[in-house]
């Protein structure tokens, strides 16, 4: 049946008449699900919240028209253009938002609209790069006969290719800050050791620090401004520990957090909790220094038999491999 219907298409349409056929059925369900998918319900809270402002507004009195002014730029200017898109650009589910938003606050991407612009970038993206494939799939088309599986996959790679390359970008900036995190965790519980001992209080301590390593650990720098910013706002200091460790997503963070809450639970002496914390954390990282280093030669044989290896053969052997075929080409003749 498909066999029928494929020439079917390619004697009513060209060559190109199942990938127009394709194109033509892909363009009619998306115009067929953009309506649905861009109806945005009004939420009943936000037009209570509008039908408040608007009374408000006409009942303010004439000689107040800078307030009034004032009102009306401050409530028009919080909108966002990606708002009427919302419905299409943000997961349905409470739990994948949750998930969604905590994956971009990990990558450093802490705006509120972070996981919306993600979703519309890659949306732009597929779609662009599904574009750019099927130009160049009818170019090559009609430069030369082009098998379809070809043409197929000249289109569909690149929108692919388009689609996943944000959530690539996402993931390699989560691993870069994890990793960052990682190296300079030992050296902030040095400092913050050095802070409290000095007679500073956590809190002080962590101000300290996150102005300290601005510098060479920029994200965990931002990540101890963001628990100072916490405290000071009368957070509970439990919760805002919990939120840090599940913000960096490093299990080193996690083991300081439980040192800290047990430690402020049981009312023991947080500089020796972090004496002994800090002094393991070095451990580790020499360890982890030690593992990198006899990873080493176990990476390096591959290259060595692959660069080495073959030149020095051709070097050694090829001299005698020359010479026997010019012996058995005289022999022969």
């Amino acid at each position: 049946m498909f066999t029928t219907l494929n020439q079917m298409l390619v004697e009513r349409l060209g060559p190109l008449g199942p990938l127009i056929a394709l194109g033509g059925l892909g363009l009619l369900l998306i115009l067929a699900a953009l309506p649905a998918m861009l109806k945005k319900q009004v939420d009943p809270l936000t037009k209570l919240r509008d039908a408040n402002r608007s009374v408000s507004t006409l009942a303010a009195p004439k000689n107040a028209k800078g307030a009034t002014k004032k009102s009306l730029r401050m409530g028009s200017g919080g909108t966002n253009k990606l708002d009427k898109f919302a419905t299409f650009l943000e997961p349905k589910n409470e739990e994948e938002m949750t998930t969604a938003r905590l994956k971009m606050v990990q990558a450093g991407y802490r705006g509120r609209n972070a996981v919306r612009t993600f979703h519309a970038i890659q949306f732009i993206l597929g779609i662009t790069c599904l574009v750019l494939g099927v130009i160049y799939a009818l170019i090559s088309s009609a430069t030369g006969e082009v098998s379809t599986t070809k043409l197929i996959l000249s289109v569909l790679i690149p929108g692919g290719a388009g689609y996943y390359l944000p959530r690539y970008w996402v993931d390699r900036r989560i691993q870069t800050r994890q990793a960052e995190i990682q190296n300079g965790f030992p050296d902030a519980l040095d400092m913050l050791l050095v802070c409290v001992e000095a007679g500073q209080s956590l809190d002080q301590g962590i101000i300290r620090v996150s102005k300290e390593l601005a510098a060479g650990y920029p994200a965990l720098a931002e990540e101890f401004e963001t628990v100072s910013a916490e405290v000071k706002a009368g957070k509970d200091k439990i919760a805002v520990l919990r939120s840090f460790a599940e913000r960096s997503g490093v299990p080193d963070v996690a083991s300081f957090v439980t040192v800290m809450i047990q430690s402020q639970t049981f009312g023991t002496s947080i500089a020796e909790s972090l004496r002994v914390y800090s002094s393991e954390m070095r451990d580790k990282r020499v360890m982890r220094a030690e593992e990198a280093a006899n990873k080493l030669p176990t990476k390096m044989t591959l290259g060595t038999m692959m660069f080495t290896v073959p030149p020095l053969l051709i070097i050694l052997v090829g001299p005698s491999v020359y010479d026997m075929i010019q012996m058995f080409a005289n022999f022969s003749m």
